[in-house]
């Protein structure tokens, strides 16, 4: 097992230079100067030039990469140049509220996709399994914008039981803070979910039809067992993967949501710097999303490890 994670650690660190460099590059094909739109509207050439000078714009890209690729080594990912404020600060003031969000999508994805999947594909051709796939489809289809238009004019303007917008922090307020993301939370979580219920039941229709569970039905265990020890046990490795890929997207930001609720995540954070062509902004949070998907992947890979022998031992 820890050959395997020490494997693993070391597949992150090429991983995340090539990833860095995708990121510093593409950027740079973002139309407009930075340096003129700082400058206002007078755009002074002393002033043009002195900004220049201060962000390193006037330096090759090589020369660009190589000073904020030290920076971000040394934990410092730029300073903002619309705000003043460095970028790590701003990830820090989002990333908690983006973070919550994330996860209590992902909590209502959990609990409404796998027991869905889990029934669809043991009713299999039932109403149970219409159903389960209708709402799915449903899920998949509808726009999130769209959803989360209907939910406040439902639940804030219409029933005035929820807040219709903003973000309360969980220190002001716990309900309050519960109440702001309820929706907005659905809102995310019903798509993943409808995806998940998807491959869930998938994986269930392949397990339920394997050796295995044929021998322990053979044995006299009964259909719970069967269903939940033997056939969900080895459904869950593919699910586990789409889990962490759905939970790295959501931490990346759903930008129409969080503009929908005013939540100021990382979304809204990377539509005003990509506005504002604050590319120090735009580079650093690209790169902590990037590496929470890295990160997520290898949490998966570990999982699969715990749940496979094989891959504990290193056989595989």
């Amino acid at each position: 097992m820890s050959r395997y994670l020490l494997r693993r650690l070391l597949q992150i660190v090429p991983t995340l230079f090539v990833v860095s460099i995708l990121i510093f590059g593409l950027q740079q094909l973002l139309p407009g100067d930075p340096a003129l739109i700082m400058a206002g509207e007078e755009r002074d050439p002393i002033a043009i030039q002195e900004i220049r000078e201060q962000y390193r714009l006037d330096q090759p890209l090589p020369v660009q990469y190589v000073y904020w690729l030290a920076g971000v080594v040394q934990g410092d990912l730029g300073q903002s140049m619309r705000i003043k404020r460095p970028v790590g600060e701003l990830v820090l003031e989002k990333l908690p509220v983006t973070l919550e969000l994330a996860c209590l999508a992902i909590l209502i994805a959990l609990v409404i996709g796998i027991p869905a999947g889990i029934i669809s594909a043991v009713f299999r051709g039932s109403i149970w399994d219409y159903g389960a796939n209708l709402l799915a489809l449903w899920g998949i289809s509808v726009p999130n914008f769209w959803l989360g238009i209907l939910m406040i004019f439902l639940f804030s303007v219409h029933l005035g039981w929820l807040p219709a917008s903003g973000y309360v922090s969980p220190g002001e307020s716990l309900i309050g803070n519960l109440a702001s993301l309820v929706m907005p939370a659905f809102v995310l979580g019903t798509g993943v979910s409808a995806v998940m219920m998807r491959h869930t039941r998938a994986a269930m229709l392949q397990t339920l039809g394997a050796d295995y569970v044929r021998t322990a039905r053979a044995k006299g265990v009964g259909e719970p067992g069967v269903i939940i020890r033997h056939a969900l046990r080895n459904a869950l490795t593919p699910v586990i993967t789409l889990g962490a890929l759905e939970f790295g997207t959501l931490l990346s930001g759903a930008v129409l949501t969080e503009q929908v609720f005013s939540i100021p995540g990382f979304g809204k954070l990377v539509v005003d710097a990509v506005f504002n062509r604050d590319y120090a902004v735009v580079q650093g949070v690209v790169l902590v999303t990037a590496s929470a998907y890295i990160l997520l992947n290898l949490l998966a890979d570990l999982a699969y490890a715990l749940a496979n022998p094989r891959l504990r031992s290193g056989t595989t």
